[in-house]
């Protein structure tokens, strides 16, 4: 609209700025000081039109041409700026008598009135802009703006540089009103704080501002008056209250800064205003915050807890602290509750694994929770778990020595879970139970151990056909397999193969006796297990078969050596066990014993004799001594055998001269009984000699570790040898430094390592 009015002016007339100055200042003074009575469109056209005629036709300065084009304009230019600057001077003169909050408002009605109507200044003289201003404000040497950043210029030279330290001071006396809980116009400081930005223009960008003004001419102040505010009040808050109140003091004012930021602050004031009082709230005040953390962790206050973490999180290193507070707390609190239940523990592994696992899930929630999974205190919480998981002293102090006893007791309730019972969970809770029997064995270092001890009750499982379900064995192997690797599992996942092929060998052995037509008298079935992934030792005595078991043995020996030409089969007779029915007792009841095939040689024998003495009985079977009295005393605890002379306190050994006979008064409520019940001081032997197969297995680990690092690097210094073996077996289990350099001297001894003989802690590669 204006561009087509702009053709519309009078050509003819050629007018000095003398001539038309005093129309275009009615103009400007009626859109700047009586902005609210309005402008008429027609003077607006006037005025356009007396600004292009002006630049366009003729000046009283001397004319200049531009690309042969005629314009004039540094007179108007320079008649408008002394208009402003004058202007700005009726202003100042105006707040010499207003203060405080009233100096703010007066300030805050002349900005926005002037901003407004600078705006339309600017369009009125909206050709100088684009000719005459914009050609001179490519010259370095003159500062020449548009006309809108010649008005914030203006104000900042003449009036805001006059005002600015009364405004600064207005407006933090404004802010500590507010920080007292005092209610204030934020909408008006946020116009004043907003002005100290848009005055921060330069010549170079005109049309950009920086916070030059107001940094220096604000925020520096605010910056250090809050400093000053907040030394002041968390001193005096801190000595009357206790720290809990004191960090709830301290969150909410950094959440009022960070409104008040929001609120009316400009944005890049942030950062350094939530440093400045986080220095003073919390850094210098650490110290008492930091000897609160342990009675929070001991009376578990997760959210003070959480604040104090967020808090702390905000200074430097200011969590360290709380990191080893919660480390010794969750190792002290997990050693409480290992000997707490220790002593239970030995009959029942269920109530140690659950102890330290509500340990570990405590405390777990905590880091995940309030700590937010922070890696230092994830960190903290595995540390402190495998310091408390693996520690020995509580066993010592109930008299269990060796290894840490998480391994064993974990592995017996693996063993209880997987077993068939009354009590087995659901399917969801116990794929629940297993990953959580997975949460304590990876704080297991001695993961050797634990093997050691789930393989055999695994075998057992399996051989007596007592899992409660393959597909949750499997899972468990899956779960092991995954957290330590395919080696690891490699045995457990043979022995499930056996089993599966045994099946198929079992059927295929009875249509091979249904073929031949022979009756084996018996129901018989075999295991066939590879000898060297099942955790299996051979018998240490001889044994004679029953007759009645001769047949069932015979033909399957012959089968198998028929199909597998070169095999050799060894009989496991101490892993087997039968059911033997039984009658001629006085109540006149058919019993069925669940026997061991030790026990079934030996009650068979009853068939032909009714009495039997000792060395009869030993030449029969063939069982050596500590076997043969092993197996007879389970039979007389049962009491389905009596001895003459009877076992008591004082003479508790079976001898030779001991007879043995049926007890006819034998009863009991159960018709089928489980008599195959070993003694507790057998268990206790066979622990003990798992523990010394380990420590042999270890030493053999530890001998292939050496070999296979010697041989891949030929020459090797002693320490970087123990450093390399220490890396490979730490997923097993952690070798002690003595076994290691015995194991060294056990090789150079084998001579597959020497010393150089320059140099004697290197070695040399010789097998």
């Amino acid at each position: 609209f204006f561009s087509v009015l702009l053709w519309l002016g009078d050509m003819s007339g050629r007018k000095t700025l003398q001539d038309i100055w005093p129309q275009l200042e009615a103009g400007v003074t009626q859109v700047i000081k009586r902005q609210n009575e309005g402008f008429p469109l027609e003077d607006w056209m006037k005025i356009f039109t007396l600004v292009h005629d002006h630049c366009t036709g003729g000046s009283d300065l001397p004319s200049r041409t531009h690309n042969g084009a005629h314009f004039g304009g540094e007179d108007l230019y320079f008649r408008l700026m002394a208009f402003l600057e004058d202007y700005m001077h009726e202003l100042l003169a105006n707040t010499e008598s207003y203060m405080g909050t009233d100096l703010l408002i007066y300030y805050k009605q002349e900005w926005e009135r002037f901003i407004s109507s600078m705006g339309k200044v600017d369009r009125m003289f909206n050709y100088l802009n684009r000719h005459w201003i914009k050609r001179e404000s490519g010259n370095s040497k003159k500062e020449v703006y548009e006309i809108y950043p010649l008005g914030l210029v203006l104000w900042r030279d003449h009036l805001f540089k006059h005002l600015r330290e009364r405004l600064t001071s207005a407006l933090l006396e404004l802010i500590e009103k507010e920080r007292n809980g005092e209610q204030i116009d934020t909408s008006l400081v946020k116009s004043v704080i907003n002005c100290y930005v848009s005055l921060g223009l330069t010549k170079e960008k005109p049309q950009e501002t920086s916070l030059v003004i107001y940094k220096n001419g604000f925020e520096e102040e605010l910056l250090h008056q809050t400093e000053v505010y907040y030394t002041q009040e968390s001193s005096q808050f801190i000595i009357t209250n206790t720290v809990v109140d004191y960090t709830k003091k301290v969150e909410a004012r950094l959440a009022e800064e960070n409104r008040r930021v929001d609120q009316y602050l400009h944005h890049d004031t942030r950062p350094e205003l939530i440093s400045r009082c986080e220095t003073v709230l919390i850094k210098r005040h650490q110290e008492a915050l930091w000897q609160e953390i342990p009675q929070l962790l001991q009376d578990e206050k997760v959210e003070d807890l959480a604040r104090m973490y967020q808090l702390l999180s905000c200074v430097p290193n200011g969590l360290a602290p709380l990191r080893n507070e919660l480390e010794k707390h969750v190792q002290s609190e997990g050693l409480k509750a290992a000997e707490r239940v220790i002593e239970e523990a030995e009959k029942d592994p269920k109530i140690y694994v659950e102890a330290l696992f509500a340990v570990i899930r405590r405390y777990h929630d905590l880091v995940s929770g309030p700590f937010v999974n922070d890696s230092g205190f994830v960190a903290a919480l595995d540390k402190a778990c495998r310091r408390f998981i693996n520690d020995t002293s509580v066993a010592k102090k109930v008299g269990i020595k060796g290894p840490s006893r998480t391994p064993e007791l974990l592995a017996r309730y693996a063993d209880r879970l997987l077993k068939k019972s009354a009590k087995n969970p659901e399917e969801a809770e116990m794929e629940q139970t297993l990953t959580n029997v997975m949460t304590v064995f990876k704080y297991i270092e001695e993961k050797d151990v634990f093997m050691t001890f789930y393989s055999k009750s695994l075998a057992k499982r399996l051989i007596q056909g007592t899992s409660a379900s393959e597909d949750i064995e499997s899972n468990m192997i899956a779960k092991l397999k995954s957290a330590c690797g395919f080696e690891y599992t490699a045995k457990l996942q043979k022995m499930f193969t056996d089993i599966s092929v045994s099946r198929d060998l079992q059927d295929n052995f009875k249509t091979f006796v249904s073929n031949l037509s022979v009756n084996l008298g018996c129901d018989f079935s075999v295991l066939v297990l590879t000898s060297g992934s099942w955790p299996l030792t051979p018998p240490t005595t001889n044994f004679n078969i029953p007759k009645e078991l001769t047949q069932c043995e015979t033909q399957f020996q012959q089968y198998y050596t028929k199909q597998f030409v070169g095999r050799k089969l060894h009989w496991l007779h101490q892993q087997s066990k039968g059911e033997l029915k039984s009658c001629g007792f006085a109540n006149k009841s058919v019993y069925t014993f669940q026997c061991s095939t030790y026990q079934m040689g030996i009650l068979l024998l009853f068939n032909e004799k009714s009495r039997l003495n000792y060395v009869d009985i030993r030449e029969s079977t063939q069982l050596v001594d500590d076997v043969l009295k092993g197996t007879l005393k389970t039979l007389l605890k049962v009491r389905v055998l009596l001895c003459d002379p009877k076992l008591s306190a004082d003479n508790p050994k079976l001898t030779e001269k001991h007879r043995f006979a049926v007890n006819p008064n034998f009863k009991s409520t159960r018709l089928k009984i489980n008599i195959n019940i070993r003694p507790e001081s057998e268990r206790a032997s066979d622990r003990e000699h798992t523990i010394g197969g380990i420590d042999d297995d270890r030493r053999l680990q530890i001998q292939a570790a050496i070999v296979r690092i010697m041989k891949m690097r030929r020459e090797l210094a002693h320490q970087s040898l123990l450093a390399e073996v220490l890396a490979q077996l730490r997923p097993r289990f952690n070798p002690k430094i003595p076994l290691i350099k015995k194991c060294i001297d056990m090789l150079i001894e084998k001579e597959y390592l020497e010393r150089a003989p320059d140099r004697k802690d290197f070695y040399h590669y010789l097998a």
